[in-house]
């Protein structure tokens, strides 16, 4: 099989080592799609592919053979300017997107400038079947929804998914965990009155426990919210 320019790159910094460790971390990828290139490595292609101009090619080629093609992907979509042309990118690759990694590597920076628009874009992909769609909507709650633009109804969109995937329940636990260092009173109603399923209320409380954020008083009162399993 001959390899495109960008692939014989990737194999040009592969580490096997750490392919080894890469492929315990990712399940979801089979372990001969997984080159084994460090995140500084990528970090620095991304930007050596723009330099280039050869993104937007890059961009468009879809589907990628390797992982480390997806996570290529993901930090150059991140570094889009132009919100609408981000957006695009962005649903054209989610289909294609496979694992946590990549899902949680693409924060597109521009999102930032234009939440009211962005806001509209994560309910739709919340309503989608995908696992990846649904664990990128939560996250960019997370990032961009628990601070000066919270909303307490952003709580309630995300506590009534219910799921069978283990990566949006645990994006779930891990969001609520996060609005319970930012937004304390706010968040602390939905696990009191247990309006979370009963794997993600009990993560939600243990990742919270084991923040710095959360504050001594707030996580003895956690663990006492936690439901028993039998």
């Amino acid at each position: 099989m001959t390899r495109t320019k960008i692939q014989e790159k990737l194999f040009a910094l592969q580490d096997e080592g750490y392919q080894a460790f890469s492929a315990k971390l990712i399940p979801t990828v089979a372990p001969a799609k997984i080159i084994g290139v460090r995140t500084p490595a990528l970090r620095q292609l991304a930007k050596e592919t723009m330099a280039a101009g050869e993104a937007a090619g890059f961009l468009e080629a879809l589907p990628h053979l390797y992982h480390e093609e997806n996570q290529l992907h993901a930090f150059i979509l991140s570094a889009e300017k132009d919100f609408d042309r981000c957006l695009a990118y962005v649903d054209a690759f989610l289909p294609y997107v496979d694992n946590w990694a990549t899902c949680d590597q693409m924060s597109p920076k521009v999102f930032s400038k234009h939440r009211p628009e962005l806001l509209l874009q994560i309910k739709r992909w919340l309503a989608a079947e995908d696992t990846y769609a649904v664990r990128f909507a939560i996250g960019m709650l997370m990032a961009h929804f628990l601070d000066e633009d919270f909303d307490r109804s952003y709580l309630a969109m995300t506590a009534q998914i219910r799921s069978e995937e283990y990566y949006v329940n645990m994006m779930i636990a891990w969001y609520f965990a996060t609005a319970l260092a930012k937004q304390y009173e706010a968040a602390l109603p939905f696990i009191e009155d247990r309006r979370l399923a009963l794997w993600t209320h009990n993560k939600a409380i243990q990742k919270a426990c084991e923040s710095r954020r959360v504050s001594a008083v707030h996580k003895k009162h956690l663990r006492t919210l936690k439901i028993k399993t039998f």
